[in-house]
């Protein structure tokens, strides 16, 4: 007998855990319609539960993107006043989200501070958290507690694909591709990790830039990324991850963005050329956020990432400097970090 759905005490609960999808028999899917949202509740759980986040006191945190809309969703849940310090990344739908919520957002300009925007942010965090002694900051770049939140992920992929060979995940702060991998270890499996970048971004090596594909990707060397626990590591362009976004749809009815279509874009790649090994990749968000970028045909042509012919396959380098314009792979083989950093 069919076992009843569950009844969830909060939208926060009901949200929080992926499902697993089958796109091969070979290949599987864990989708989230908000991954950001698991870290944002288990960080602000801890601090709750550690004295460090007392009652209705404010939480400040930087983003730009998906751990913000997690935050502001976890904060309003329990009552902590929020203010997220963004840049011009976010949208204008986002930023309303955020505001309904009761988030306070403060948007910092300053490309060319050292590491990019991303440490004009920390910066103005820093400022910020010197005037309010009791707030409290999530640090999802260097909290622990963000890949340690993907204990419950790894444990529902044992018990529902069994074995896997390879999980492949975008890397933005390292939580969930590392998380899940060190925790996929409790349960007996040793996966190769197959971490997802793009171009403009300086976590393996490459030089600080512009970076369309926003969500994966970083100006900075956040904590939470453990170099030495990637395997390989593909970069992939906005073009790229926003036509297979829309393949996703078109041809399997995903509603998914474009971090999603850039570790699709891997996985799919591995599961073709590899049929007798199990491959799992991470799909961070649904697409709602995208319908008037990536899912619009004259958004795409207008900013000129229009590239419905894609290679079928990565260009393989020994240096992370030689990339492709739309898909580079190279063999990390669980290397320490780079040790040239550029800010652009």
């Amino acid at each position: 007998m069919n076992q009843p759905p569950a009844v969830y005490g909060s939208m926060v609960e009901a949200m929080v855990m992926p499902r697993i999808v089958r796109l091969r028999p070979n290949l599987h899917a864990v989708v989230f319609s908000l991954m950001k949202l698991l870290p944002a509740k288990h960080i602000v759980e801890q601090a709750r539960s550690s004295g460090l986040l007392a009652p209705g006191a404010p939480v400040l945190e930087t983003s730009s993107g998906t751990f913000a809309l997690g935050l502001a969703l976890v904060c309003r849940h329990w009552g902590h006043p929020l203010t997220i310090v963004g840049d011009p990344a976010i949208d204008p739908a986002l930023r309303t989200r955020l505001e309904m919520l009761g988030t306070r957002v403060e948007i910092v300009d300053d490309f060319d501070a050292p590491g990019g925007i991303q440490g004009a942010r920390l910066a103005r965090l820093e400022e910020l958290r010197r005037a309010l002694p009791g707030a409290f900051v999530p640090g999802q770049y260097d909290n622990p507690g963000n890949p340690g939140a993907y204990l419950p992920v790894a444990e529902l992929i044992a018990t529902t694909v069994g074995r896997v060979d390879r999980l492949v995940g975008p890397v933005g702060s390292g939580g969930s591709s590392g998380g899940i991998s060190s925790a996929l270890r409790l349960f007996g499996a040793d996966p190769r990790v197959v971490g997802v970048d793009t171009p403009g971004s300086v976590i393996f090596g490459l030089d600080n830039g512009p970076r369309a594909l926003r969500g994966l990707g970083s100006s900075i060397r956040p904590g939470n990324v453990v170099h030495r626990s990637y395997d390989e590591v593909h970069w992939v362009s906005a073009a790229a991850a926003f036509e297979t976004t829309r393949r996703l749809f078109s041809e399997r009815g995903m509603f998914v963005g474009p971090t999603s279509g850039a570790a699709h874009l891997a996985a799919d790649w591995y599961a073709r050329r590899d049929g007798g090994e199990s491959t799992v990749a991470v799909f961070p968000d649904d697409g709602y956020r995208y319908q008037d970028t990536v899912y619009s045909e004259p958004w795409l042509r207008e900013h000129g990432h229009w590239a419905p012919d894609l290679p079928e396959e990565p260009l393989l380098v020994e240096r992370p400097e030689a990339t492709d314009p739309h898909w580079t792979r190279i063999e990390w083989g669980r290397r320490p970090a780079p040790e040239h950093v550029s800010a652009g």
